[in-house]
Parts: C-alpha cells; sequence; structure tokens
C-alpha cells in the first residue's frame, strides 16, 4: 500500500482556465516516467479550480516528485496561470482500496 501522498490545489486565473487544464494534461507523460510515482491524477473541482493528486510508496517518490519536472514546471508557470500560489500539501495515506492485482 501507498503511505505518502501530495495534493495540490490550483486556482485558475480569470481566462486561464483551458490553458491550466492543457497545462495538466501535458504533465501526464512526465508523471509516468516518475518510477517512484505510483498514481498520478490531475482533475477539475470546479470551473476555476483543479488539483493534483498523488500517491507513493515511501518518501524518497515523494521528494524525488517534488524536485522533479512537473513541480519545476508547475512554480515556472504558477504567475502566468494561478490567481494564488499553488498551495502543496504533504499526506500520509491511512487506507486505501486498490484494484486486484
Amino acid at each position: 500500500m501507498d503511505r505518502f501522498a501530495l495534493l495540490a490545489l490550483l486556482n485558475a486565473k480569470p481566462g486561464k482556465e483551458k490553458e491550466v487544464e492543457e497545462f495538466l494534461k501535458s504533465a501526464q507523460p512526465l508523471a509516468v516516467q516518475e518510477t517512484g510515482t505510483t498514481t498520478w491524477y490531475a482533475v477539475k473541482l470546479g470551473p476555476a479550480k483543479f488539483g493534483i493528486f498523488d500517491t507513493f510508496a515511501d518518501e524518497a517518490g515523494r521528494n524525488a516528485h517534488l524536485s522533479g519536472e512537473i513541480a519545476k514546471a508547475l512554480f515556472d508557470k504558477a504567475e502566468e496561470l494561478f490567481a494564488t500560489p499553488p498551495q502543496v500539501e504533504k499526506l500520509e495515506i491511512l487506507a486505501s482500496k486498490a484494484p486486484s492485482a
């Protein structure tokens, strides 16, 4: 079971919602390349509210992700795309349900 996660909450600037969607979709291939990232989801929570949720087996995987290409791109684009700085929370997974192998 993955024990660690990240939740990033993102609020698009007015008129930048479509660009945020495209930016998040474009990050998916980068997530696939991260061996320490078990799952990665980009989600739309509302008209201008988005999020990224990802899980990791260990702290090393989470730290690698935080210093990886997606995190760099997110903060490089923050001023251009987001009304507020991305809010990134480190989570501890207490329980989960995963598909059977």
